[in-house]
């Protein structure tokens, strides 16, 4: 199971491994409560900032995003450590709830037929 949740959310049982997909560190983000940063699995700094979070750009957005997945080795490593662990959890610190971590599990969900 890939759930997806707030950096800053109550951390619950089921969380699994908890694998933070910001490019960024959030501010505030305790270190004991991530148990990965994978920041190159980010949509790159273009890419982000051309985006913006806006709602009328994000089926463009995960395109684009996408292909950048496409090309990026780090998505292996995830793959992997999806495969390893019955439950993952993808921790993004945007309030927006269209974001990079609910594109990533889209990406991961198709690529895995789950």
């Amino acid at each position: 199971m890939i759930k997806v949740k707030r950096v800053y959310d109550k951390l619950e049982k089921d969380d699994g491994i908890r694998i933070l997909v910001d490019r960024l560190w959030p501010r505030g983000a305790k270190k004991d409560n991530i148990d990965v940063w994978l920041k190159d699995i980010a949509p790159s700094d273009e890419l982000r900032k051309w985006f913006s979070h806006d709602l009328a750009k994000w089926e463009e957005f995960k395109k684009k995003y996408f292909e950048e997945l496409d090309k990026n080795p780090k998505v292996k490593i995830l793959i992997e450590l999806i495969s390893r662990n019955q439950s993952v959890t993808l921790l993004y610190s945007s309030k927006a709830p269209y974001n990079s971590a609910v594109a990533l599990r889209e990406y991961l969900q198709k690529k895995l037929g789950i």
